[in-house]
């Protein structure tokens, strides 16, 4: 990095372009605070403009007849595997149809019924038709875009920083005080610090921990691994889920792989094995609509005892398929499937992380001044197992509750103290980012077990050299290695299945002493260590 630093000053730095970030940027804006964005890639390159399915939410007008934010709010917690925690996810949910409101007068449009109002759509766990979506299945993308085009309105702008990746969160009076900024590397290689009393990490989960993801490229664990260092709690690592429905598209594909969106079995799709039989019928009391955990171990167990790479999602029963899925329909005839006429191929693949930084409901960390929202963060909404399209409601509903925890924290402003870069580069160790995501594959994906995950530990440990962080590929290479060591010590100490979370070796779930989260913090060697998870509460750090 160039050795002449540069210096912005912000009383918000928001890492992080998508709906959790761009909602809080935009509410701390409204709030007449100075704000700015960080993200290290393109503005619209997160996992944001991905999501498919649509936002989970029980609309004040036009909702389904007998649904309601209670029934909402129980059928997240019947998901979350009984670690969800019951207050956050009232507030979350109560607070989402103000959030959607929100969002559409900010021009997100959301695809309409034939009777005027909005169009809902029915998913895994949910026992209503309750879910917006837009573009059929291109919620994302919309969100995205509304959320991006009213940053850049030029009467209440918002500045966006893309490639710069941020390396540090420095903390005012060494490791004790309280956050003033930001270490950052610019897309010229120029270190720079960030002055700022609050910073937001939204930067996504770490689903690129697998060699085969729902996910881009940019969800490296950064946020998490950023707030660990600074001295934060993470719980509910191990429970990473993995969609039921991804394309495959042959065996040696790895990376971002196309999803399927689960309304295609909220229309009617069911899923079928090689030999035509109903892969989910007698599996579950909702066979194709249970939730993601359910319906992903039963595909893997059916994979295993046949020999099969994939099974099949039959959509001939659904009509309009290439109008209400333009995405998925685009997708499979890439690969040279038409669903309205043959089953699409499709297999579980690592899709979101439930767990997260340790915050409350506001966002809040254990480390003054520092915040995380949407899927880097673990406030309580997602327990053991995320109900589908329940996250894009929170990233709406947490950013925009993080900007008024932020406004109410600086209503008395306390004097910035000056930062100044160390003369030593930071560092951390990294192993070959290959190796990272093969054990993590192999060894803690769906069906995990105490030798597997003791076995990839040490295998990622011994492949880990202590190298300087010096930019974006460091940043990331760091992060996974950190978060890859961190999710495995927690599978390892959860000695139960629990949601997303299936041992082979302990495959019942004991309620009696494991129903609590793990916490993870560093420890005194700067390695992840498990804390006990009656220690939960933020501020424990």
């Amino acid at each position: 990095m160039n050795a002449r630093p540069w210096e912005i000053t912000a009383d918000l730095a928001v890492v992080g372009s998508g709906v959790a970030g761009l909602a809080a940027a935009l509410a701390a804006r409204e709030l007449g605070l100075r704000v700015v964005v960080l993200t290290k890639d393109a503005a619209d390159a997160g996992s944001t403009r991905w999501a498919q399915g649509g936002i989970a939410v029980v609309l004040t007008d036009g909702h389904e007849p007998g649904d309601s934010v209670a029934r909402h709010v129980a059928d997240t917690l019947t998901a979350a595997g009984g670690l969800a925690e019951p207050a956050t996810v009232e507030t979350i949910l109560a607070d989402g149809p103000a959030a959607v409101d929100g969002l559409r007068r900010l021009g997100a449009v959301f695809d309409a019924s034939g009777s005027g109002g909005l169009s809902l759509a029915r998913e895994g766990g949910h026992s209503a038709f309750r879910v917006v979506h837009a573009g059929g299945d291109a919620t994302g993308a919309e969100v995205e875009r509304a959320l991006l085009a009213a940053a850049r309105r030029p009467r209440a702008s918002v500045p966006i920083l893309t490639d710069h990746v941020s390396m540090d969160v420095l903390r005012l009076g060494g490791d004790s005080g309280p956050v003033g900024g930001l270490l950052v590397c610019d897309g010229r290689g120029r270190a720079g610090v960030v002055r700022a009393p609050a910073v937001l990490l939204a930067t996504g989960g770490y689903a690129q921990l697998y060699a085969s993801t729902t996910n881009p490229e940019t969800s490296t664990g950064d946020g998490v691994a950023l707030a660990l260092r600074a001295g934060a709690l993470a719980a509910d690592l191990e429970f990473v889920q993995f969609h039921p429905t991804v394309l495959y598209t042959g065996r040696a594909a790895r990376g971002r792989r196309p999803l399927v969106t689960e309304a295609v079995r909220g229309h009617g799709g069911v899923l079928v094995d090689a030999a035509g039989y109903r892969v989910m019928a007698g599996e579950h009391p909702l066979e194709d609509l249970a939730p993601r955990d359910a319906v992903s171990a039963t595909i893997t167990r059916r994979l295993a005892a046949t020999g099969a790479q994939c099974v099949y999602l039959d959509a001939s029963a659904v009509g309009d398929f290439a109008d209400r899925f333009p995405t998925v329909f685009a997708a499979c005839r890439l690969i040279g499937v038409d669903p309205r006429r043959e089953p699409i191929p499709v297999s579980p693949a690592a899709h979101y992380c439930c767990g997260g930084v340790l915050v409350d409901v506001d966002g809040r960390t254990g480390v003054p001044g520092l915040y995380a929202a949407g899927e880097v963060a673990r406030n309580g909404l997602h327990g053991a197992n995320r109900l589908a399209s329940n996250s894009l409601l929170e990233g709406l509903v947490v950013g925009r509750r993080v900007a008024h925890a932020v406004a109410a924290e600086l209503a008395c402003p306390r004097r910035l103290v000056p930062v100044c870069l160390s003369a030593a580069p930071l560092s951390a160790p990294m192993a070959d980012r290959g190796l990272v995501q093969r054990a993590m594959s192999l060894a803690a994906g769906i069906g995990r077990d105490g030798a597997g995950l003791a076995s990839a530990s040490d295998a990622i440990e011994a492949a880990s050299v202590d190298r300087p962080v010096v930019d974006r590929t460091g940043v990331e290479d760091a992060a996974l290695t950190l978060l890859a060591q961190a999710v495995l010590a927690a599978a390892g100490t959860r000695t139960e299945s629990r949601g997303c979370h299936v041992r082979t070796d302990f495959p019942r779930t004991d309620d009696r002493y494991q129903r609590t989260s793990l916490l993870i913090g560093l420890g005194a060697d700067g390695a992840p260590a498990v804390r006990s998870g009656h220690e939960i509460r933020v501020g424990a750090a």
